[in-house]
C-alpha cells in the first residue's frame, strides 16, 4: 500500500503494511491502495526489456520527427529579428518560405500556428486516449502529423502552410503526450524517471538536427522536402504502433463518444488557444492595447472559470478532474512545472539577445545553446537513475530546484566583458536542474493519483508547461522593453530627435551602429545591459517561486510492479 494512497481509516492490513514506510510523509486524500486500483483499471501486462524497447522505439520515432519539425521560433517585432531557440525545420526554412510566398507575416504564424494547437489538444490526449485507448490515439496523432507534413509540403498559399502547421501541431502533440502515457502503462514507477530520460534524449535529438535537416534539404531540394520527407517516417511509426502498443481499456457501459465530455474540452481548447494567442501577438503582430489583444485575453480569462465550472460541477467524466489537481503534491509539482519554465524559457530567449548585443553572429549564439542541451537531456536521466536507485524524489527535487536557483543567478553577472568560456559554461546548471525537475515532477504527480488517473493529470502538467514558456517569455519582453526605454529616454530623451532614435534603437539591434551625432555607444550598450540583466532577474525571482512551491510535494511510494503494491 503505498503511503500517499492510504485512507484515514485503519484496514485489516494496517499494521502489516506500515512497518518499512512510517517514515513517509502523509499524503493527499481520496487515494486507494494497489490491490484496488488495479480493480479499477485493467493493467497492461509489464513487458520485458527487449520487447518495451520495441513498444518505445516505434512512439520515438514519431516524437523524434514531431520534434525534428517543430518550430520554437520566437519572432521579436520590437527587435526586428527573429530569435530561433532550437534551430529546427522549420526554424531554418522560415525565410525561404516566407520568400516564396513574399509574405514576411507568414513567418510567425508558421510558429505560432503550430505551438498553439499543439498546447491546444496535449491536454485532451490523456482522457480521450482513457476512453480510445492509447494506440488510437497514437495512430491518430500520426495521422495528423503526417497530414499536416502534406498539406505544407504541397501548398500553393500562405493560409494552405499555415493550416499544415496547425493540424501537424495537434498531431505533433498527441506524439509527445501519449508516449508519456504508455511509458507509464508500461513501466513501474521506480524505472519510470529512467525512461523518461531517454525519452528526452531522443526528443533532444530531434531539435538538435533539425535546422541541420532543414538547411540541407532546402539547399538541395528545395524546402517543401523537409515536410514531406517526414511522412513515410510517420508512417513507419504508426505502423509499428498499430502493431505492438496494446494497453487495455477498461470496459464501460456508455458508448465511447457519450463519455467524451465535449464542452469540458471545447471550453479547455477556447482557453488556451485565446490565451497563447493572446500573449504570442501581442507585443508582436498588435500593440498591447490593440482591441484584439484587449478581448482575447480576457475572453481566455472567462472561458477557463467556465471550464472550471463545468469539470467540477457538470461533466461526468471531465478532461481533466479539478479536484485531483487540487492534491497538494499535484498542484505543488504543477506549479513548479509552471515557474520553472516560465523561468527557463525566459533565459531561452534573452541569453542569445545578450550574445548578440556582444557581436556574437546568430550561429554563434546558437553553438552556445547546445551545452544545453545537452545538460537537460542529461539532467533527466540522471534523475532518473537516481530515483530508481533510491526510491525517493523529494530531496533530489530540492537539490535540483536550488541548482535552477543557482543558474538563474549566473545569468544576472554577465556583463559586456564576461569571459567567451563563460558564454558557454553559465547555461549548463539550469539545463541539468530543468531537465531533472521535468523528470521529477511528473514521477510525483503520477505517484499522488491512482493509476488510472496518470494520464489526465500528466496532461494537466503538459497545460501548465505550455502557458508557463509563452508568460515567461511575455514577462520578459515587458521588463526588458520598459527598462530599455526608460535608460534611453533618461540619457537621450531631451535630445533633438531623441525619440524617434530612441525608437529605431528598440526596433533593431543594428541601430546601435548608426546613432545620432552626440550618442555613445557605450551608453546605448549599457541600458540594453540594464534591460537584459532585469529580464534576468525576472527570470531569478521566478526560479525563487518555482523552489518555494516545490517544497510543498511530499514524498510517496515509487512502487517496483504496475499494479503498485
Amino acid at each position: 500500500m503505498s503511503p500517499d494512497s492510504r485512507s484515514s481509516e485503519a484496514t485489516e492490513r494496517t499494521p502489516l503494511l506500515r512497518d518499512e514506510e512510517q517514515n513517509e510523509s502523509p499524503v493527499e486524500d481520496g487515494g486507494q491502495d494497489g490491490a484496488q486500483q488495479a480493480d479499477d483499471v485493467p493493467l497492461a501486462e509489464e513487458p520485458s526489456t527487449k520487447k518495451l524497447l520495441a513498444i518505445m522505439g516505434a512512439m520515438w520515432l514519431g516524437s523524434f520527427f514531431a520534434a525534428l519539425g517543430k518550430s520554437s521560433i520566437f519572432h521579436v517585432e520590437a527587435f526586428n529579428l527573429t530569435v530561433a531557440i532550437d534551430t529546427t525545420i522549420v526554424a531554418t526554412l522560415t525565410g525561404a518560405i516566407s520568400s516564396d510566398f513574399n509574405s514576411l507575416s507568414l513567418l510567425s504564424w508558421l510558429a505560432t500556428g503550430y505551438l498553439i494547437a499543439n498546447a491546444a489538444c496535449q491536454p485532451l490526449s490523456g482522457k480521450l486516449t482513457d476512453i480510445f485507448g492509447r494506440r488510437a490515439g497514437l495512430i491518430f496523432s500520426n495521422i495528423f502529423f503526417g497530414a499536416g507534413c502534406l498539406i505544407s509540403g504541397f501548398a500553393q498559399s500562405e493560409s494552405a502552410v499555415i493550416a499544415g502547421r496547425v493540424i501537424a501541431g495537434m498531431g505533433g502533440g498527441g506524439l509527445n503526450a501519449i508516449s508519456v502515457f504508455v511509458s507509464t502503462d508500461l513501466v513501474p514507477l521506480r524505472r519510470r524517471g529512467v525512461w523518461q530520460g531517454y525519452g528526452n534524449i531522443i526528443f533532444g535529438l530531434g531539435m538538435g538536427l533539425g535546422g541541420t535537416v532543414g538547411g540541407w534539404l532546402n539547399d538541395w531540394v528545395g524546402w517543401r522536402w523537409a515536410f514531406l520527407i517526414q511522412v513515410p517516417f510517420v508512417c513507419v511509426s504508426g505502423l509499428l504502433v498499430f502493431f505492438l502498443v496494446k494497453i487495455p481499456v477498461k470496459e464501460h457501459n456508455k458508448s465511447a463518444v457519450k463519455r467524451i465530455d465535449f464542452l469540458g474540452a471545447a471550453l479547455l481548447v477556447t482557453s488556451l488557444v485565446f490565451l497563447l494567442l493572446g500573449l504570442n501577438s501581442g507585443g508582436n503582430q498588435f500593440p498591447w492595447t490593440h482591441p484584439f489583444i484587449l478581448t482575447v485575453l480576457p475572453l481566455s480569462f472567462v472561458t477557463f472559470l467556465a471550464f472550471i465550472y463545468v469539470e467540477d460541477r457538470v461533466a461526468a467524466e471531465p478532461i481533466i478532474p479539478v479536484r485531483l489537481i487540487l492534491r497538494r503534491t499535484v498542484l505543488s509539482a504543477c506549479l513548479t512545472n509552471w515557474f520553472g519554465t516560465m523561468s527557463v524559457f525566459l533565459a531561452l530567449y534573452y541569453v542569445p539577445l545578450y550574445l548578440q548585443v556582444r557581436g556574437f553572429s546568430a550561429l554563434d549564439s546558437g553553438l552556445r545553446l547546445i551545452p544545453y542541451a545537452a545538460s537537460l537531456s542529461a539532467g533527466s536521466l540522471s534523475a532518473g537513475f537516481i530515483m530508481r536507485k533510491t526510491g525517493r524524489y523529494y530531496i533530489l527535487s530540492c537539490a535540483l530546484m536550488a541548482l535552477l536557483v543557482t543558474g538563474s543567478a549566473l545569468y544576472i553577472t554577465f556583463d559586456l566583458n564576461t569571459p567567451t568560456w563563460a558564454t558557454y559554461v553559465y547555461m549548463t546548471p539550469a539545463g541539468v536542474a530543468y531537465g531533472g525537475m521535468l523528470t521529477v515532477t511528473l514521477i510525483a504527480m503520477i505517484s499522488a493519483v491512482e493509476h488510472k488517473d496518470q494520464a489526465v493529470i500528466t496532461s494537466a502538467s503538459y497545460a501548465f508547461r505550455s502557458t508557463g514558456s509563452t508568460i515567461g517569455i511575455t514577462i520578459a519582453s515587458a521588463v526588458f522593453q520598459n527598462i530599455l526605454t526608460m535608460e534611453l529616454k533618461s540619457k537621450y530623451g531631451d535630445t533633438k530627435g531623441g525619440e524617434k532614435a530612441i525608437e529605431r534603437i528598440r526596433n533593431s539591434l543594428d541601430e546601435i551602429n548608426h546613432l545620432p551625432k552626440g550618442w555613445h555607444k557605450v551608453d546605448v550598450l549599457d541600458s540594453y545591459m540594464h534591460a537584459i540583466r532585469g529580464a534576468f532577474l525576472a527570470g531569478l525571482a521566478l526560479a525563487v517561486t518555482a523552489t518555494t512551491v516545490s517544497l510543498f510535494m511530499r514524498e510517496h511510494t515509487l512502487h517496483k510492479n504496475l499494479a503498485r503494491k
